[in-house]
């Protein structure tokens, strides 16, 4: 069955395996084939007493018998520079060579084997370069379990074939490493982090890497992961399956779908829990239902790899930035699918070797770094979000300064570094005067004008280690830190006489400003926090009695 991801890659290499299908056997021109069905033992085989019972090479015919058949491989003229006979095969397909007149103990050792892709194995035999033409070789074929129905038979350069052997292992190899590097990373933050986007993505991408290590036909020659060599296609199977599983919950954190599409969210998680269904499904392939199992997964798949493309590209174009980046990554995957498929359609006895083994990892790699940038995208926006949320919840809206609550958090801590640093701080308590004439005058938008008016005044005149914030109504508070009454009587003078210099227009005649400041300092009272703003407020009480429009020093309480 081809259980997979919901993305139309899988769609298409469901494609391609079945047009490889269609094609069970096949020989090189110039390779001549002959079979004889049923056992024989190799040295009557081999001695050619039997090669008048061979008939013409039917693949199909002779694996309806299930029974071990043997393959007469004559070698042309043509071919002499080629010095290596590939055998293509099946796993399940066990393979003895013999050479012509041959006694029984002669079966010639291959010169290497290899893993081919949909699980094929290949065994290359090395031959003299000078009595390949006109060579006859017996291929005993022993059908053992179930796996790829496939055989052929093409000669080729050694040299070439082992480079190209070399160059396939080694990119697979580096590709499944770079992707379970990539899972073991992101899982390692989710540890920390606890996001369920890191857990989805370490368990998608490390099912994929299982998924292009078995679909290759590498990983059935690892020493960890061969030891689903008996499962033969579910060993990519079921991890395709379970990958569509974590790619449907993937694809809804990352395209953020419970903000911008909730209903569709909850048919991603349905949708998982199918192909969980589905990935235990191939287990009746051992029960005969395979065929059954095969054919709702691939209906189920098609449906939901359409419906996810249209998901996602709607998702984006609503605003969500995860959901192009997944389109993106997958895109890229496609090119390649497509290709390969294409090339299976124009050349039949094509394997896929070099696309497969070159473009799909690689991109599937690419892919992984895509999502990747996805989700640092998303959590970019997330953080932007939370920034912007809690900096709503700290500030005044109508000024922009800091809050009351704010202000006092930003109090205390100042006076706690002020003490364990041995520094002194300041406090200037600012009260606009007639303020509530200007709002019964003029209205409240001019007084709320008003009180936007002042903030950049008072902000010209402060340090950046300052803060100031917005106390209540028209009151508003001054952080001076390492500051002591000197210096803060000099700032509360520049600001004042800013403020009085100050007219507020759009509300009929210009509206004239002054405000009473009150300071308390450290240094001066020996007080602290809470303490300094009630005799910053005291201050300020007695600079209204004493006129408005000044600077009034805290004193000491009675």
């Amino acid at each position: 069955m081809i259980a997979s991801m919901t993305a139309p890659r899988k769609l298409l290499l469901a494609l391609l395996l079945f047009l490889a299908c269609m094609v069970p056997a096949f020989a090189e021109e110039g390779l001549q084939l002959t079979a004889l069905a049923g056992e024989a033992a190799p040295a009557e085989v081999a001695s050619g007493r039997l090669d008048q019972r061979f008939r013409p090479f039917d693949f199909a015919a002779l694996r309806s018998t299930r029974a071990a058949f043997w393959v007469r491989i004559e070698i042309g003229d043509r071919h002499l520079n080629h010095d290596a006979l590939i055998i293509r095969k099946g796993r399940h397909l066990q393979l003895r060579l013999f050479a012509a007149a041959a006694s029984a103990d002669s079966a010639i050792a291959p010169a290497f084997s290899a893993g081919g892709f949909r699980a094929m194995h290949e065994s290359v035999f090395a031959l003299d370069r000078t009595l390949v033409g006109g060579q006859t070789f017996y291929a005993e074929i022993t059908p053992e379990g179930s796996g790829s129905e496939s055989l052929g038979f093409e000669l080729a350069p050694l040299a070439h074939k082992l480079a190209e052997a070399n160059n396939n292992s080694r990119v697979i190899a580096l590709s499944f490493g770079a992707l379970m590097a990539m899972a073991t990373a992101s899982l390692l933050i989710w540890a920390i982090l606890k996001s369920s986007i890191f857990l989805l993505y370490a368990v998608l991408f490390s099912l994929q890497a299982l998924y292009i290590a078995y679909l290759s036909g590498q990983g059935f020659d690892w020493p960890l992961l061969r030891i689903a060599t008996p499962l033969n296609a579910n060993a990519w199977n079921i991890p395709a399956a379970l990958s569509g599983a974590a790619a449907a919950l993937f694809v809804r954190e990352i395209a953020d779908l419970k903000r911008y599409w909730p209903r569709v969210h909850r048919i991603f998680g349905v949708l998982a829990l199918v192909f969980l269904v589905l990935a235990v499904a191939n287990v009746g392939q051992l029960i005969g239902l395979g065929t059954k199992v095969a054919a709702v997964g691939n209906i189920i798949f098609l449906g939901t790899a359409i419906f996810t493309l249209i998901v996602c590209f709607l998702a984006w174009r609503r605003g969500s930035r995860g959901a192009g980046w997944f389109l993106l990554a997958w895109g890229l995957l496609e090119v390649f699918t497509i290709a390969t498929a294409a090339r299976l359609l124009v050349d039949r006895q094509f394997d896929g070797s070099n696309l497969p083994y070159l473009g799909l990892p690689l991109a599937m790699v690419a892919a992984a770094i895509l999502v990747a940038l996805g989700v640092a995208d998303r959590l970019r926006e997330q953080r932007l979000a939370l920034t912007d949320a809690e900096r709503r919840a700290q500030t005044d809206p109508l000024t922009g300064m800091l809050n009351r609550r704010s202000l006092m958090e930003r109090l205390d801590a100042a006076c706690l570094r002020a003490q364990a640093r041995g520094l002194p701080i300041a406090l200037l308590f600012i009260d606009l005067d007639h303020f509530k004439q200007i709002n019964d005058r003029y209205g409240h938008a001019a007084g709320d004008a008003c009180l936007r008016a002042i903030t950049a005044p008072i902000q010209s005149e402060l340090r950046q280690s300052d803060v100031i914030g917005r106390y209540g109504g028209e009151e508003f508070i001054v952080v001076l830190s390492s500051a002591d009454v000197a210096a803060a009587q000099l700032i509360a003078e520049r600001i004042r006489a800013r403020v009085a210099q100050m007219r507020v227009g759009g509300f009929g005649e210009p509206i004239e400003l002054t405000c009473s400041i009150g300071i308390a300092s450290s240094d001066m009272l020996g007080i602290w926090g809470e303490q300094l703003v009630a005799r910053a407020d005291a201050a300020v009480y007695a600079a209204k009695h004493g006129g408005r429009n000044q600077v009034q020093l805290a004193t000491a309480a009675a």
